[in-house]
């Protein structure tokens, strides 16, 4: 015959928690809910604002990091630059492209429908007068295998590195001029260093 350990509850012993206890504690789960369902929305809201930044700066302000010296003085290797999408480049201006699945930066010097011409000291003429280029700190022919004086086609940028002895641009048809439509934005700003932060000119 087994046995069994009775244990007797007397009611009467158990203590009842106090009205200010059991409003404490009511209070204390209200704060728990509350601090989790705004964690919650704090995460969400986070999260949908870095998908819209990442989507505005995918299609409008591009983040570029440069690689290679062809745009020296100007911009260095390593330099990361905002550039703005779906705007108008003109004369001058430091653009991004496409190329072969690359993104290049070289300045535009000539438009469609513009000559461009390079005497042997690497001056540069567009429709017969010499172009200013402060941003350059030498001249050089460089790797020309045009024919001069050039017209540039219709719809396409003649573009230059600024650092003209080494930079590979349209001055031969490896890469030739940009069509328009492979733009990927004016380079405008320089946020990397923190020592050359800027306006690009």
């Amino acid at each position: 015959m087994s046995k069994f350990n009775k244990t007797e509850i007397n009611i009467d012993e158990i203590e009842m928690p106090s009205a200010e206890t059991l409003e404490a504690e009511i209070g204390d789960l209200k704060y728990k809910t509350r601090f989790i369902r705004i964690l919650r929305n704090t995460i969400l809201t986070l999260v949908v604002v870095v998908a819209i930044a990442v989507i505005v700066s995918m299609m409008f302000m591009p983040v570029l990091q440069i690689n290679g010296m062809s745009m020296s003085d100007t911009l260095y290797s390593e330099d990361i630059v905002v550039s703005f999408s779906h705007v108008k480049c003109e004369t001058g201006d430091v653009v991004a492209f496409y190329f072969n699945n690359n993104i290049l930066v070289k300045r535009v010097i000539a438009r469609s429908g513009q000559w461009v011409d390079i005497d042997d000291e690497g001056n540069v003429y567009v429709d017969g007068a010499i172009i200013d280029e402060p941003y350059i700190s030498e001249r050089a022919f460089g790797d020309c295998n045009i024919e001069l004086p050039y017209q540039v086609p219709d719809g396409r940028l003649f573009v230059m590195g600024d650092h003209r002895s080494t930079s590979v641009d349209s001055r031969n048809t490896a890469i030739g001029c940009v069509a328009e439509e492979m733009l990927v934005g004016k380079v405008a700003y320089r946020i990397w260093p923190l020592s050359d932060i800027g306006i690009i000119e």
